[in-house]
């Protein structure tokens, strides 16, 4: 099943390469030109605009939370009648330390609160709120892709997996380019590694 999208475009692996070519310009585009000091780290609200932007000339739904219930292999994420009130909740979960953060991340993974695009939108999240809190980013060059999905995959059980590996790869150079663009790879992403399935509400 193809999303239905702003380019026409029917074939799955077009889209998907399409969506990678356009969504990478649009983040050099939000890194560039500052956007993201201007966010609330931690916020739903800041993790809708970074969508927004990454997605909008693909998809109308960019920005907007998913109206479907989705699972990945025998995960669900979080039910659309409990989207909101996840999502509220984790804007209030506390996010001053490391492992904190890493909570608060794992949480909104689980909610996956888009039809698409999730983890490239998240990872810029939470790089935006790992400088503003601890002055560290994920140098994600660092970050084995397989241990990354499985750790991920696992997390919502326990996180210390994806806590200890992310934890390995963290650095100060928080303004660099190159490291924040390995982070929109979209191999990182369950897109394309796992096979969504979504029901219409």
């Amino acid at each position: 099943m193809v999303l239905e999208n702003k380019l026409g475009i029917t074939e799955s692996s077009e889209l998907a390469r399409q969506e990678e070519k356009i969504s990478k310009k649009k983040a050099i585009e939000l890194f560039e030109k500052g956007l993201l000091d201007s966010l609330e780290a931690g916020k739903f609200n800041s993790l809708a605009i970074i969508h927004k932007y990454l997605f909008e000339d693909i998809y109308d739904f960019a920005g907007q939370i998913r109206t479907v219930n989705i699972a990945k292999n025998n995960f669900r994420f979080a039910p659309v009648m409990y989207l909101k009130p996840a999502l509220e909740h984790i804007d209030n979960m506390p996010q001053s330390t490391y492992e904190e953060i890493i909570e608060k991340y794992v949480e909104m993974n689980v909610a996956h609160p888009f039809r698409e695009g999730n983890g490239r939108s998240a990872r810029i999240w939470l790089d935006l709120l790992l400088k503003k809190e601890i002055s560290k980013v994920v140098d994600w060059s660092k970050v084995d892709k397989e241990d990354y999905l499985l750790a991920m995959e696992r997390s919502p059980i326990k996180n210390i997996e994806i806590r200890e590996l992310l934890k390995q790869a963290l650095t100060s150079d928080v303004n660099n380019r190159e490291v924040y663009m390995k982070g929109i790879d979209a191999s990182y992403s369950y897109e394309g590694y796992f096979v969504y399935k979504a029901n219409e509400l």
